[in-house]
């Protein structure tokens, strides 16, 4: 990946409905060469998806709540995972160092909703215990960072 691949990247995520031709004159291609480039990023799994980004409290999911999940020593993380996978509520799931194994970003319309999950969750095999932590607000989340060309 190259300058121009970065630059490329970092203009979709800031916004991903701008068209090859407005792509190409902010980085001094042609429409087809910057089509070409998007294509080979999209294929080699640099650019993963383009979705709608919406306010969640306007779908219905007001509760935004950050929940550690600690493992049972026996537990086997593929079916943890596959379990977490399950759950629809459950937005994004990151792999810890530390006690907790996972941290879980969750999205549900009531503090009752969060409760069954929190209880689901408790109830998953492989689970030991959560700790659960509630956003009272969203300052900011999804924010893109600037790429950094690759060294070597």
């Amino acid at each position: 990946m190259d300058a121009i691949d970065l630059r490329l990247v970092d203009l979709l995520r800031g916004n991903a409905r701008l068209s090859y031709a407005e792509l190409a004159r902010q980085v001094g291609l042609s429409a087809p060469a910057v089509h070409e480039r998007v294509g080979k990023l999209e294929a080699g799994g640099v650019i993963r998806a383009y979705r709608a980004e919406v306010e969640p409290e306007s779908i219905g999911l007001a509760v935004t709540a950050l929940i550690g999940i600690v493992e049972d020593s026996a537990a086997d993380t593929d079916d943890v995972l596959e379990a977490l996978r399950q759950m629809p509520e459950i937005e994004s799931c990151y792999f810890m160092a530390g006690v907790e194994s996972f941290l879980l970003k969750a999205r549900v319309a009531t503090i009752a909703e969060l409760e069954r999950l929190i209880v689901r969750l408790n109830r998953t095999p492989g689970v030991a215990s959560t700790r659960t932590g509630i956003a009272l607000s969203t300052k900011w989340e999804n924010r893109p960072q600037p790429g950094t060309p690759p060294t070597g």
